[in-house]
């Protein structure tokens, strides 16, 4: 998928990212646990663009 002009599409539907209390972004997995009935926390970023571009960096490293 090839993405032009910074297209608001990205990954935000595909990606759970959430806002927190404090400002920052928390990415979570795209899948929940079973054990749990929880997703995964991926990390914790201070924007959103950086979480987007963490999300794709795993997506990247997941098929290579």
């Amino acid at each position: 998928m090839r993405l032009e002009n910074n297209d608001a599409v990205s990954f935000g539907s595909l990606a759970m990212i959430r806002k927190l209390s404090t400002g920052k972004y928390r990415l979570y997995s795209r899948k929940v646990n079973p054990k749990t009935g929880k997703r995964r926390n991926l990390g914790t970023f201070s924007s959103r663009a950086a979480a987007e571009k963490h999300e794709r960096a795993v997506q990247y490293f997941k098929r290579h």
